[in-house]
């Protein structure tokens, strides 16, 4: 089968569309023929070395965590799911024409595959930011890159939740974030003012790592209540950085809830094809996402 893979930490231009041997599910995962792959900021980290010290991964390396498609083969002990099922969810080197899962959900009514692809990790992010950030109903919520895939869900969920919000984002993207139910403003020289012209900041949410962590922490006052999902340098400021983790079948429940509700809706930017790989992740690495990138098989 077709996947993408790269044999060498590097930039865009390492990722290569390459022949590999199918994968097979073991217990409890399942095959898909993927249909379309989520393209996540955690995949071009992976592919630039970020992570190497703390979790080394074996070169050549495949690609991709999150991917919608339709069940080809079923593990030992699976239940509930069928061949010829359509799903979406989170696995392994999903960039591929083939991909083993270990989370998943069907796939809701009225969602397609290209949009599907774009939930999984990026619901189960919000879900477990807004958690550990400890906003409350009836507080304010500031996010910092509000446009992207993690802000579009992190903006409804909290407002399903009873949170204000607030949220940076570029001149291009001010509109889509309000249409989102957030007070917006723009990022650059001045933004920390912009935002108290806007009003309190309970708790903010760092979702890009563009050096905005001490105005962050000048506007909550707390570095309990700020939390960053890009921002290495955190724990130089006792501010969490908070990049992986949490229960992804909760998540995806929780996603299924919330679109079922129309509480949530999170629209494809742009699509690419497996060979276009490279450039998803040049786009996806330059920001000003409004949504979600995702590679179509």
């Amino acid at each position: 089968m077709k996947a993408v893979r790269f044999a060498e930490y590097g930039g865009p231009d390492v990722l290569e569309l390459v022949d590999v041997a199918e994968p097979h599910p073991g217990p409890g995962q399942i095959r898909i023929a993927v249909r379309a792959a989520g393209v996540n900021p955690h995949d071009w980290r992976v592919r630039e070395g970020q992570f190497q010290r703390i979790n080394p991964i074996q070169l050549p390396a495949g690609v991709g965590q999150d991917a919608s498609g339709v069940v080809d083969e079923i593990g030992s002990g699976v239940s509930g799911i069928a061949v010829g099922d359509s799903v979406l969810g989170r696995g392994s080197n999903t960039y591929a024409e083939f991909a083993v899962l270990s989370s998943w959900t069907r796939l809701p009514e009225g969602l397609n595959f290209a949009e599907a692809a774009g939930y999984p990790s990026v619901v189960e992010t919000a879900l477990r930011i807004l958690r550990l950030v400890g906003v409350q109903p009836g507080q304010t919520l500031l996010v910092s890159g509000a446009a992207g895939g993690v802000g579009s869900a992190v903006l409804q969920i909290a407002r399903d939740r009873g949170i204000a919000v607030m949220g940076t984002a570029g001149p291009a993207n001010q509109d889509y974030v309000r249409s989102l139910g957030a007070r917006a403003t723009t990022y650059g020289p001045g933004w920390v003012e912009r935002v108290r012209a806007l009003g309190r900041v309970d708790a903010a949410l760092d979702l890009n790592g563009a050096g905005v962590l001490r105005g962050l922490l000048d506007l909550t006052g707390d570095p309990d209540k700020v939390i960053t999902i890009a921002d290495l340098e955190a724990p130089m400021l006792g501010i969490r950085f908070a990049g992986v983790g949490g229960n992804m079948s909760e998540a995806l429940a929780e996603a299924v809830d919330l679109i079922a509700r129309g509480k949530l809706r999170i629209p494809v930017a742009q699509s690419y094809s497996l060979t276009e790989a490279a450039a998803a992740h040049a786009d996806s690495q330059a920001g000003h996402t409004r949504g979600r990138r995702v590679l179509l098989v």
